[in-house]
């Protein structure tokens, strides 16, 4: 699933398509998502110009002039692709067309369909069920040691399951918290309580430094994730554990290199030596 970096790549790559723009064209294909499209989903969009694209966790919203907002959610598959001259026959699987004033069509691929689109309005955006109960961004300012251990609380859950919750913190998903356990040097068994002062301040920084080069390097694609633009993310080549069991740990001298254990249904990579 695409994670905060995808995601926020994906806006930075829509970015100089969308903002200012009006939509003259909306043409659904297939509209059975994870939530099935309104209705009236074109009707609702096409002709509205789009005021601002910003991200919430893992969620694209679409600021429309007169407070509309719509919430995308790319799902395990989906990707957002720009074509600004004659674009591609649609597959069976490029379900959505948004086409500007300008000429400019962006399509919503999605395999799977287990994408997302929902509408909300903008004075009450924080209270929209999707939302209100998000964590903090990691990215923004405000988000350190003090505010990781203040989410975290007094939990007893293993550290890596606690911060896959979007509640803890919001956009972070398997590949990003294996990496930032194993910058911070943290094992992924520790209870999430247990992080003292300097620990979490460890933690905040490494999560913000694994994301940031993350989105520098247009995301990781490991299967479905492509840019706007169509081009491939690079961050799963810089993966220090995620997905590379038994192979050595960089600048670790251990003897069984990544180690790889399932934790609420998913696979955490760690160093047992690194980190503790």
């Amino acid at each position: 699933m695409p994670e905060l970096p995808e995601v926020e790549t994906t806006r930075r790559g829509l970015h100089p398509y969308l903002e200012g723009q009006r939509l003259a064209r909306v043409h659904v294909r297939c509209g059975a998502f994870r939530r099935p499209l309104p209705a009236d989903f074109a009707e609702s969009v096409t002709a509205r110009r789009i005021r601002e694209l910003g991200r919430r966790g893992k969620y694209l919203l679409w600021h429309f002039e007169g407070g509309l907002v719509l919430l995308q959610h790319l799902g395990m598959s989906g990707r957002m692709a720009v074509f600004e001259g004659p674009p591609p026959a649609p597959s069976a699987h490029d379900h959505l067309d948004f086409e500007t004033e300008k000429g400019v069509l962006l399509r919503y691929r999605d395999p799977r369909r287990f994408g997302l689109f929902a509408f909300a309005e903008a004075a009450s955006l924080a209270a929209h069920p999707l939302l209100k109960a998000m964590g903090p961004e990691p990215l923004e300012a405000g988000f350190d040691g003090a505010a990781l251990r203040a989410r975290l609380g007094a939990s007893r859950r293993p550290l890596k399951t606690a911060l896959l919750d979007q509640h803890v913190v919001a956009g972070l998903g398997n590949i990003y918290v294996c990496e930032s356990l194993y910058e911070a040097g943290l094992s992924p068994n520790r209870p999430a309580g247990s992080l003292g002062p300097k620990r979490a301040a460890k933690l905040a920084a490494a999560i913000q430094g694994v994301l940031g080069r993350a989105i520098e390097a247009g995301g990781s694609t490991l299967r479905d994730h492509a840019q706007p633009s169509g081009e491939l993310g690079y961050f799963q080549h810089r993966f220090a554990v995620y997905d590379r069991e038994g192979q050595p740990c960089p600048g670790c001298d251990c003897a069984r290199g990544v180690r790889r254990l399932r934790q609420g249904g998913r696979s955490t990579f760690y160093c047992p030596k690194r980190q503790r």
